[in-house]
């Protein structure tokens, strides 16, 4: 079996799995005090530009999500996201859980258009009634988004434009930022320092074993990392982080593996073109979706893992390939042979 169906189905890069083995006997303090998580903040830190920054390591996404946006947001208010965003589809209502809601406004290729944010926070500050609503009290985007589309340098200032306007934090999901750095021209980590609030690193999907860097540029709220113990996510062996993400930020692993794995979706996008795939959303990084019919699908099927995304009509189907990090680029081959089957087929 062919495996695309996500970029998370393989352990850790050699070079992470390799620091785990070789610092796993040492003793060490726990809660994040240990010498490899920090080292690893002042590796992220240079990394960002951000000498200030604070830099909590927690265990997955998901949790990461709902600890900073339950953490920052006050009682009365809510988070602002597009209607495809993570938060809002694939976290089964984490965010809601921890006692806020998620307000949806349309987004384009997965992505918050920076003027339809600006219309939406108008609106309701002028709404006379608003003292009965949940108020906007922060901006959730991710990058790369739900469709692998990416914030341009332009976007992601005018966003933070628009939230500084309103005092209300700019928070981004890093799940892919590997990926998002890899595809090249886009917002660096310096920029994202600069212009977003609080945003994350994201290690499991880009060649951890798992955890995710939460960042704070200029530095967390008071208490924060009680907050973090208090909502479950304090790990006693923070060491576990730690060690991978010093690993990834050692000597520029955590972009040389984004910038590995684009070029092999870039290849994997090239030989869908060539045989007549259409793209379903015109993604520049690790994830590939394309529209199939019912007799394509019955040929993955049979050999492939993929993700099920959408239906698009009249027995066609949007689905997802993805590659990550360990990708061979012979199930590349295979998955093209598998392809070219199936349209012989159809000839």
């Amino acid at each position: 079996m062919l495996y695309f169906e996500n970029d998370y189905s393989e352990g850790a890069a050699p070079e992470v799995m390799g620091r785990l083995l070789e610092t796993n006997p040492v003793s060490q303090p726990g809660y994040g005090e240990d010498e490899y998580t920090l080292r690893a903040v002042s590796l992220i830190r240079k990394a960002l530009g951000a000498p200030e920054a604070d830099i909590f390591f927690i265990s997955g996404g998901t949790q990461t999500n709902a600890l900073a946006i339950g953490g920052l947001l006050r009682p009365w208010e809510g988070v602002v996201a597009a209607g495809t965003g993570h938060i809002n589809v694939h976290e089964a209502g984490a965010v809601e859980f921890t006692g806020h809601k998620v307000m949806t406004i349309p987004g384009v290729d997965g992505k918050l258009d920076p003027e339809a944010l600006r219309r939406y926070l108008a609106a309701f500050h002028r709404d006379p009634n608003r003292e009965h609503m949940v108020y906007p009290g922060m901006v959730y985007i991710s990058h790369p988004t739900e469709y692998g589309t990416l914030y341009t340098s332009g976007e992601l200032r005018e966003l933070a434009e628009i939230c500084r306007l309103y005092s209300i934090p700019l928070y981004m999901d890093g799940a892919r930022l590997a990926y998002a750095l890899g595809a090249g021209p886009g917002p660096g980590l310096s920029e994202i320092a600069e212009l977003c609030d609080v945003f994350y690193i994201g290690g499991t999907k880009c060649g951890a074993l798992c955890g995710e860097a939460l960042v704070f540029p200029k530095g967390a709220p008071e208490h924060f990392l009680t907050v973090v113990k208090q909502r479950g996510a304090l790990l006693a062996k923070g060491r576990l982080c730690g060690a991978q993400f010093e690993a990834l930020f050692e000597d520029g692993l955590y972009e040389r593996l984004g910038r590995r794995t684009v070029e092999l979706a870039m290849r994997l996008k090239d030989g869908l073109l060539s045989r007549g795939i259409e793209l379903f959303v015109d993604s520049p990084t690790n994830q590939q979706f394309i529209v199939a019919d019912e007799k394509l699908l019955r040929a993955l099927d049979a050999a492939v893992r993929y993700s099920y995304w959408e239906p698009v009509g009249e027995g066609r189907h949007a689905i997802r390939l993805a590659v990550s990090w360990a990708t061979p680029e012979s199930s590349l081959d295979e998955l093209f042979a598998v392809i070219d089957a199936a349209l012989s087929e159809k000839a």
